[in-house]
């Protein structure tokens, strides 16, 4: 049976995956724990194209073919241009359906592909590009063992956007802790302001119990920010980005605390900016309320949730014993309320 890899960007539940390389070839980063304790691989060409050949032998019976295809796993542009050029043109091949193909991509990787190699992968069929930016600060990229410079992400940014590949980049609020929050904010707008991806995904921190960041917190020398404070930066951030024809999206990821924030930066931006400020104007027990319950049912919450009074009269009481519960007891519960929305650890322990 073929082999299907750990994650996927959200837009691609619907997507035929298809798996390149095993894991990650980076996998020391302080954030991300799905492959953590994992060896990375590269897959033979033949080897994807034997599974490609089951696929096609599954999905007629389940009533049609797909539209898109996703590479997997972590950084799938790192083979070599001719086997992803012959990997791409045999799903084209046998899924005739398939109009969409998108991968995932380091931005060092990004930036060691040529332009002219870019743009061969996009005539055979290489629509988008997922980049984990997360950061345009040196000194957040550094916090979090990145791998990445700023200039890995420009660089690589910029040939894709050249490439006429569209490109989709994540970043990560919260991630520079309180320290480094305006660096962190203003930084990640000057380099996408220099990209002008297509995309721009918000992927709210999230920090596991194994991880680094949380052995940081314990030691003094991390100190993560509220979801309150985390608004703050991300209007920040919108500040500091251009009106360009980028779409802003925190709608497709619910560790994102305000979902509706979500549209196109040379049309949108002020209004998600007031979305932004109609939040942060909530007296403060009422921002709290609104935290506890998206925390508790992630999904698209509207503000004015805040506005039963039975709803924030129950949500809080259970403020309340939160704060009695341990010292900073309420952004504690929150904080381990969003890890339960991670990817699950595959060994017992954060590899350092």
């Amino acid at each position: 049976m073929f082999e299907q890899g750990a994650i996927r960007p959200p837009n691609e539940a619907d997507s035929l995956l298809v798996r390149v390389t095993r894991n990650c070839p980076w996998n020391r980063c302080h954030i991300c724990p799905p492959f953590k304790g994992l060896k990375f691989s590269r897959r033979s060409v033949d080897e994807v194209k034997q599974d490609i050949d089951q696929m096609a032998e599954v999905y007629p019976a389940r009533g049609g073919g797909p539209e898109a295809a996703f590479l997997q796993d972590a950084d799938s542009l790192i083979l070599p241009t001719d086997e992803l050029l012959e990997i791409i043109r045999h799903i084209r091949k046998r899924f005739p359906s398939v109009k969409r193909v998108t991968t995932y991509a380091r931005a060092k990787t990004m930036k060691r592909k040529s332009i002219e190699d870019l743009k061969q992968l996009k005539a055979a069929g290489l629509t988008r590009i997922h980049s984990g930016m997360e950061s345009g600060s040196a000194n957040v990229l550094t916090l979090i063992r990145k791998g990445n410079t700023p200039d890995d992400i420009l660089s690589g940014g910029l040939h894709v956007v050249s490439s006429g590949i569209s490109l989709s980049e994540y970043i990560m609020p919260g991630v520079g802790g309180r320290r480094f929050s305006e660096e962190h904010a203003r930084e990640t707008a000057k380099i996408l302001n220099r990209i002008r991806p297509d995309f721009i995904r918000v992927r709210t921190l999230a920090i596991h119990p194994m991880s680094p960041l949380q052995r940081m917190i314990g030691e003094g020398s991390f100190e993560p920010m509220t979801d309150a404070e985390i608004v703050a930066e991300i209007r920040m951030l919108l500040e500091h980005l251009d009106e360009m024809p980028s779409h802003f999206r925190c709608g497709d990821f619910s560790l994102n605390l305000l979902m509706q924030v979500d549209g196109s930066l040379d049309r949108d931006k002020r209004a998600m900016i007031a979305v932004i400020d109609k939040f942060l104007d909530l007296d403060p027990t009422l921002q709290q309320a609104f935290s506890l319950i998206q925390r508790s049912y992630p999904g698209l919450l509207p503000l004015d949730a805040v506005d039963d009074p039975q709803v924030i009269e129950k949500a809080g009481k259970e403020i309340q014993r939160l704060e009695e519960s341990a010292p900073d007891g309420f952004n504690k519960a929150i904080r381990a309320l969003m890890t339960r929305q991670l990817p699950p650890l595959p060994s017992d322990c954060w590899p350092e």
